[in-house]
C-alpha cells in the first residue's frame, strides 16, 4: 500500500497531458499490486491464490517498465525512480517467496 501512496504522490507532477496516459496507467499498476494479493487472499484455494499473486508479480514488472519510462521521458528524478524501483523489487520477491511457499 505504501507503493501505491509513493507512486500517486510522485505522479501528480506528471505533465497534466498524460492524464490519460502514462499517469493513469502507472497508478492502475500499482494499484494492481495488492489488490490482487488481497483479491486471491480471499480466494478458497492456494491454486487460486497462487494465481492472483501471479498477476501481481506481473504487475510489478509492469510498474517497472513505467517507472523506467518515467524516467527517460524526465517526469521523474533518477533519485525517485530508483526509490520507487528498489520497493517494487522488494515487493516482486516478497510476493515470490509467498508464492513458492504456496
Amino acid at each position: 500500500m505504501d507503493l501505491v501512496i509513493d507512486v500517486y504522490n510522485k505522479s501528480r507532477s506528471f505533465p497534466k497531458e498524460e492524464t490519460y496516459g502514462i499517469t493513469l496507467q502507472i497508478r492502475r499498476s500499482a494499484v494492481s499490486i495488492p489488490s490482487n494479493i488481497s483479491e486471491g487472499a480471499g480466494r478458497n484455494s492456494d491454486p487460486q491464490f497462487k494465481h492472483f499473486l501471479e498477476i501481481s508479480m506481473g504487475s510489478c514488472n509492469e510498474l517497472q517498465t513505467q517507472l523506467e519510462l518515467s524516467r527517460g521521458l524526465e517526469y521523474l528524478t533518477d533519485r525517485v525512480a530508483d526509490k520507487i524501483l528498489d520497493e517494487t523489487f522488494q515487493i516482486y520477491n516478497m510476493i515470490l517467496v509467498y508464492y513458492n511457499r504456496l
